[in-house]
């Protein structure tokens, strides 16, 4: 993917059916999947914070593998992905989202649980944040965190976007 001496996110539009979502990769893996009806701005924002020296090419033929499993999962015809990651953040925060990578499809967790499983019980508000600077929605669960209570709390996609997601893995109705 990667091209002479050049360090490149490739990009490209997924829509399929309510799904309209920017989403991009390096040479190394998906680095980003925006949130739901969110233009390029989203991506270019993130992109210049995140990875400044690398330039953004559109390109639908680099990110075919990735859109394909992402329609997959949308669809209901997937529940893990296989394509590689590649996240940009803290080490604090990857390993927040390493840790959002072993819930399994269909469950849901606490933000207290992610909490407990880096080792930072009493930092329940760092795992939160940490969360919601999570680039790589979907592939990357954040939807699978609810508040203690069981209810649904901050998503950087949106409350309706989380909604949809966990309605795509769970059966049981979730808590607003």
């Amino acid at each position: 993917m990667e091209e002479s001496n050049g360090r490149f996110i490739y990009w490209t539009r997924l829509e399929h059916e309510q799904w309209n979502m920017c989403i991009a990769a390096t040479a190394q893996g998906l680095c980003y999947v925006g949130s739901q009806n969110k233009g390029f701005e989203e991506l270019e924002n993130w992109a210049k914070k995140r990875l400044p020296i690398y330039d953004l090419v559109e390109n639908a033929e680099n990110m075919k593998s990735y859109k394909d499993e992402l329609i997959d999962y949308v669809s209901g015809k997937r529940k893990n992905f296989s394509e590689p990651v590649d996240l940009h953040g803290t080490p604090f925060q990857k390993e927040v989202w390493k840790a959002l990578q072993e819930i399994p499809y269909g469950q849901t967790v606490s933000y207290t649980d992610i909490a407990v499983r880096v080792q930072k019980p009493g930092s329940v508000r760092a795992v939160g944040t940490a969360i919601g600077a999570n680039p790589v929605l979907i592939t990357v669960p954040c939807h699978r965190v609810l508040a203690k209570s069981g209810k649904l709390a901050g998503y950087r996609g949106g409350l309706e976007m989380k909604e949809q997601l966990l309605a795509l893995e769970l059966t049981k109705e979730i808590s607003k």
